[in-house]
């Protein structure tokens, strides 16, 4: 006994290729209509990003971790010389130079009980030695108007002695007027005795600063 087979009638078919079709056509949808956010790393094959599928201009600084990035990682004249920033603070000033010991703009002598010059920075003289302690010594140029210093020195001395004292000649403010030499050049310098009751000869440094 044969079993009869029918065959499938036209609208069997033309039904069952729609629901092929509509099968086929959801399932490309659903990939191609995936939800934001949903593809990560995980998801990602290596190396399956390449140079050619990253968007010009898409890597912005925001997402390139600092410090990642090398000289060697740029051409030659790629990397942009940054801002300058403000000049830093003076550094210390450098050793004196040749000018003296006291620095530039001061002039200087050692001076000798006698009145006679030992050292001195140039260009000055002794002018008078009117009396025992007594010096007036001319530096050249006007010393009014600048720091005046004088202190005791050891040049063929090493006695004590009390204070020594030193002003500009010319009989302005700042000194009196001299024997000799009475002008703005001159200095006037007393040395005294240890008991500073009279004035007693001594060796000193003077210096005009300025």
């Amino acid at each position: 006994m044969h079993r009869l087979i029918r065959r499938p009638s036209a609208a069997m078919v033309v039904a069952s290729l729609a629901l092929l079709v509509a099968l086929g056509g959801t399932s490309v949808a659903a990939v191609s209509q995936l939800a934001r956010n949903s593809v990560g790393t995980a998801q990602l094959r290596n190396n399956a990003v390449t140079t050619a599928k990253i968007r010009n201009n898409a890597v912005t600084t925001a997402k390139v971790r600092n410090r990642s990035l090398r000289a060697a990682d740029f051409a030659a004249g790629q990397i942009p010389q940054g801002p300058q920033g403000e000049p830093g603070p003076a550094g210390p000033t450098g050793p004196t130079g040749p000018a003296g010991p006291a620095g530039p703009g001061a002039r200087w002598a050692l001076v000798r009980p006698d009145g006679g010059i030992v050292a001195q920075s140039g260009g000055i003289s002794l002018t008078a030695k009117p009396g025992a302690g007594q010096y007036i010594l001319n530096f050249g140029s006007p010393v009014a108007g600048r720091l005046i210093i004088v202190s005791s020195g050891l040049a063929n001395d090493l006695a004590f002695r009390g204070v020594v004292s030193a002003g500009p000649c010319g009989g302005g403010a700042e000194g009196s007027v001299c024997p000799a030499g009475n002008d703005v050049n001159h200095v006037r310098v007393f040395t005294d005795n240890p008991g500073e009751t009279l004035t007693q000869d001594h060796s000193f440094y003077v210096a005009v600063i300025g």
